[in-house]
C-alpha cells in the first residue's frame, strides 16, 4: 500500500495530477486574455502550496484563538505591512478569501441591513456585489444604480450626482469589473460627502495601476477600499480590505468572526510574497507595459474594423463590441471561436446591450497575463490581428488552423512555467 504521507500527487491521484498537468499546458500553449486573470511567480506558487495549509489561526496577529501561531503571525503581519505600504493606507485586513467576502465585510461594517446603497450597474461595467438583485448586496440592501452615458459610454458624474441626491444612499459604491476608462475617485468622494454617504471603492481590476501611480488612488477619498489580489496585482486568488483607522476595528470584527472563520494562512503567505514583489521598481515598469500593451491591442483591433466601447482604453482592459447592432456575432460565439484557436477571452455585456448576459454582445479583453510573459507592443499588434481574423470569419476552419499555428509559435517565444511543462512532458513520455 502507498504511504500517503510521502507519495507524489501522481501516485495518490492520477486523475487530478493529469488535470493539473493539462492546465499547465493550456496556460503555456495559449494566449490568456481574460482581464481578471494573471500568472503568479514560482515564489507565490511555492508559498501557496506550503505547510501553512495545515494551520488554523482564527483571530489576528498576537490575538489568536489557537496556539502555535508564531510563524503565522510573521507572514500575516508582513502581508499587512506590505499592503499598507503599497497603497498608503491606514489599515489593511489581508484575510478575505475573495473579493466578494471582502465586500460583504465592508457592507456589514458600514451600513445596516435594508439601507440604501448606490452602485454601478452590472451591465454598464459594475460588479455583482455592487447591488445586483441575485447577489447578497441586492438581496440585503435597497439598491439604486448608475451607469454610463449613451453618447460617451463613460461615467457621467453630473448624472451620478443627480442620482445620489435623489436616492440619498448611506453607501456609494464605485469601481468596476468591465470599465476601460479612468475613474474619478476624487469626484465620487465629493458626491458621497454632499449627500452624507460613506464611500466604498472596489479596485479589484485596477489595483496594480493604482499602486504604480498610473491610475488615481481612491485611498485618500474613500472610507473603505477593497481589491482582489490575483488580477493586476499578480498574486494568489484572494481579497484585501483597506480602510481609514477609524473603521479598522469594525472592519476586522465584521470579517472575523462576522463573515469568515479561520484564515487561509498559506494564501496569506502567498499574498505577502506578491505584495513584496509589487513593492519592487520593476513592478511599476510591468504595470506601465500592461497599459501600453492595452493601448496597442486596442488600436490594432480598431484598425481591423472592431468597435471598442467608449472608443478605447485607459487601463488594462477593453470591451469589444462584436455584435455591432446585429451585423456581427454574439459575444458567446466569439468567445467559443477564439477558444478553439487557443485564445482565451470572456463574453461580456456592453452598455445598453441588446442580448442577454449569457449571450452578450461583447468581449472583455485584458493584457496583464500576456504582459507577464514578456510580450510587448509588436506582439499586441499580432494578437489584435489574430483576434480580428477569427471574429470576422468564426466558422472558417482554414482561419482557425492558421491562427492556431500563429498562437503556438507566439507562445513558444514567451515560455511560461517551463520547468513544470518539462515535468509534464517527462511524465507523459514515461507513461506515469
Amino acid at each position: 500500500m502507498t504511504d500517503l504521507r510521502n507519495a507524489s500527487l501522481a501516485e495518490v491521484d492520477p486523475l487530478i495530477s493529469e488535470a493539473i498537468d493539462n492546465e499547465v499546458a493550456r496556460q503555456a500553449n495559449g494566449l490568456e486574455l481574460i482581464a481578471s486573470e494573471n500568472f503568479v511567480s514560482e515564489a507565490v506558487l511555492e508559498a501557496a502550496g506550503s505547510v501553512f495549509t495545515n494551520k488554523y489561526a482564527e483571530g489576528y496577529p498576537k490575538k489568536r484563538y489557537y496556539g502555535g501561531c508564531e510563524w503565522t503571525d510573521v507572514v500575516e503581519q508582513a502581508a499587512i505591512d506590505r499592503a499598507k505600504q503599497l497603497f498608503g493606507a491606514d489599515h489593511a485586513n489581508v484575510q478575505p478569501h475573495s473579493g466578494a467576502q471582502a465586500n460583504m465585510s465592508v457592507y456589514l461594517a458600514a451600513i445596516q441591513y435594508g439601507d440604501q446603497i448606490l452602485g454601478m450597474n452590472l451591465s454598464h461595467g459594475g460588479h455583482l456585489t455592487h447591488g445586483h438583485p441575485m447577489n447578497f448586496s441586492g438581496i440585503s440592501y435597497k439598491v439604486a444604480d448608475y451607469g454610463v452615458s449613451k453618447e460617451t459610454e463613460q461615467i457621467d458624474y453630473d448624472e451620478l450626482q443627480r442620482i445620489a441626491e435623489e436616492h440619498k444612499p448611506k453607501l456609494l459604491v464605485c469601481g468596476a469589473s468591465a470599465y476601460p476608462r479612468i475613474i474619478d475617485f476624487k469626484r465620487i468622494g465629493e458626491i458621497a460627502k454632499s449627500v452624507g454617504a460613506r464611500m466604498f471603492a472596489d479596485i479589484a481590476h485596477i489595483a496594480g495601476p493604482v499602486v504604480a501611480d498610473l491610475h488615481p488612488s481612491p485611498v485618500p477619498h474613500a472610507d473603505y477600499v477593497t481589491t482582489t489580489t490575483h488580477k493586476t496585482l499578480r498574486g494568489p486568488r484572494g481579497g484585501l480590505i483597506l480602510c481609514k483607522e477609524e473603521h479598522a476595528k469594525e472592519i476586522d470584527r465584521k470579517l472575523f468572526p462576522g463573515v469568515q472563520g479561520g484564515p487561509l494562512v498559506h494564501i496569506i503567505a502567498a499574498k505577502a510574497v506578491a505584495f513584496g514583489e509589487a513593492l519592487r521598481d520593476d513592478f511599476k515598469e510591468y504595470q506601465r507595459q500592461i497599459l501600453a500593451n492595452a493601448k496597442a491591442l486596442a488600436g490594432e483591433l480598431q484598425q481591423h474594423g472592431l468597435r471598442l466601447v467608449s472608443g478605447g482604453t485607459d487601463n488594462h482592459l477593453m470591451l469589444v463590441d462584436v455584435w455591432m447592432d446585429g451585423k456581427g456575432i454574439t459575444g458567446k460565439d466569439a468567445e467559443k471561436a477564439l477558444e478553439a484557436a487557443n485564445i482565451t477571452v470572456n463574453k461580456n455585456t456592453i452598455p445598453f446591450d441588446q442580448n442577454k448576459p449569457f449571450v452578450a454582445s461583447g468581449l472583455r479583453i485584458g493584457t496583464p497575463a500576456v504582459t507577464t510573459r514578456g510580450m510587448k507592443e509588436p506582439e499586441m499588434q499580432e494578437i489584435g490581428r489574430l483576434i480580428a481574423e477569427v471574429i470576422h470569419a468564426p466558422e472558417s476552419e482554414e482561419v482557425r488552423k492558421q491562427v492556431l499555428r500563429a498562437v503556438s509559435e507566439l507562445s513558444a517565444r514567451f515560455p511560461l512555467y517551463a520547468k513544470r511543462l518539462a515535468q509534464r512532458k517527462s511524465r507523459v513520455n514515461s507513461g506515469d
